[in-house]
Parts: C-alpha cells; sequence; structure tokens
C-alpha cells in the first residue's frame, strides 16, 4: 500500500536503506518515478512518496473484486484499468473474468512496463502473456475519451486518491468533466471504481452530483493504526 517513507527526513535518508534499480521520466511532467528493493521487497517511489509496495496488496485486489465481480456470468466483458502497478489489480480482475473479457491496461509511464517484464517478473508471473490482456502505454484519460459506451468497468488507480499525484494532469480524472467523460464511456450499468488511500466526501458528493450511483467501500489499511483505505463503485444507471 503506499505510504510516506519516514516523512520528515531527506529523500536520501528515508531511502538509504533501499536500493534504487532503476528511475523513469513520467511523461508530460519534469518527474520520475523510481524502483528500489530492500530484501525481496520492492516500492516503486514518486517524491519520497510509496505508490506501491509488493508486500501489500489487499485493497488494490479488492478494487478489481469489486468492480469486475459483477461481471463474472458477462459473455465478453471490456474492462479499463488505469495505472499497471506491480498487476495486483490486473491477475485480480483475470482471476474472476471469462475467457472472452478483454482487459485493456493503460500505463503512463513506459518503465512500470518494463519493470513488469524486467525486476518485477516474478510478481507479474505469467499475466501480461493472457490472451485477454493488452497493455497500452499513455494516459489512461484518452483512452477513456475514445469512444462512447465502450467499457463494461473502468478502475482507476493512477494516484494517492482523487487528485493529480503522479501527474498533475490526472486532476482531469476526478473532475466534473472527467467524471461526465467517464459516465459516458461506459455502458448502461456499467462501473467506474476509483481507489484511495483516504475518504474524500467532497468526490463522493461529486460522482453522485454527476449521475453515479455510488457505493462507498472502506478497506482496513494492512498497516495496523492506518487510516482505512476506500473503493468508490460508481455505476451509470441502466439496464
Amino acid at each position: 500500500m503506499r505510504r510516506s517513507l519516514a516523512p520528515g527526513a531527506s529523500e536520501a535518508a528515508r531511502l538509504a536503506s533501499w536500493t534504487e534499480l532503476d528511475t523513469g521520466p513520467i511523461p508530460g511532467t519534469t518527474g520520475a518515478l523510481r524502483l528500489v528493493r530492500r530484501d525481496d521487497e520492492h516500492l516503486i517511489v514518486v517524491d519520497g512518496m510509496e505508490l506501491m509496495g509488493s508486500h501489500r496488496s489487499g485493497s488494490e485486489r479488492e478494487l478489481a473484486l469489486l468492480a469486475c465481480g459483477a461481471l463474472r456470468d458477462h459473455p465478453a466483458p471490456r474492462v479499463l484499468i488505469g495505472g499497471l502497478g506491480m498487476g495486483f489489480t490486473l491477475r485480480a480482475a483475470l482471476a474472476v473474468l471469462g475467457p472472452q473479457a478483454r482487459v485493456v491496461v493503460a500505463e503512463l509511464v513506459p518503465a512500470v512496463v518494463a519493470w513488469a517484464r524486467g525486476p518485477l517478473a516474478p510478481i507479474f508471473g505469467d499475466c501480461l502473456d493472457d490472451p485477454r490482456v493488452e497493455i497500452r502505454e499513455g494516459d489512461v484519460n484518452r483512452v477513456i475519451q475514445s469512444g462512447p459506451e465502450a467499457w463494461d468497468a473502468i478502475l482507476l488507480d493512477v494516484d494517492n486518491g482523487p487528485r493529480g499525484l503522479v501527474s498533475r494532469g490526472n486532476d482531469r480524472l476526478y473532475d466534473v468533466w472527467g467524471l461526465k467523460r467517464a459516465r459516458w464511456s461506459l455502458r448502461p450499468g456499467g462501473r467506474l471504481a476509483v481507489w484511495s488511500g483516504c475518504p474524500d466526501r467532497k468526490f463522493k458528493a461529486r460522482l453522485q452530483r454527476t449521475g453515479f450511483a455510488v457505493a462507498e467501500h472502506r478497506i482496513r489499511s494492512e498497516r495496523p493504526g492506518r487510516t482505512p483505505h476506500v473503493v468508490w463503485i460508481a455505476t451509470r444507471p441502466g439496464a
């Protein structure tokens, strides 16, 4: 799960016990993601903040189960996942979807895709070779805008919550117009699922104002004493 690496310390001190494996620039920004390792644990880090850790994946799996569980019996669902990360959401989605499903993963940072077939390959297993999976390197927002009623589910796990962290351009995923685009891109009855590291009442209200039926699921953090993670399931009304 996401967490700050010893807030208040310098970056060098925070990461002193971690070995940097690689750095990947974030397109459209001056920032970069870093892949670091300590013993058998890997982290993907931006600005001293952990985006993903290999030892905690419970809420990412719940994101997929909550969004895709209703599609188990769908003959050929189309699912869009924003953010490849370490593949936890992807693998959980594949486990519940049928053989005719199509799962598109949009990943903004090319290095993350390279890590999935490189140093993180033991974590990913063979999921990237699943014939149901297509990896697109680019902005998930552009994929969302590619056509109306294109998806049965859209899963967003690209930031620490409903505001841009990896890229400030991601803010447009969560504002009113971004949510309207997501609603337009979903088939009637389709689901928009958004992961967050903490509750956000304003975002939940914004989902409702955009015309979604919203369910908020709080998921206990795998780190004792931490704020629960949240998954919003926003359903487009219809059949």
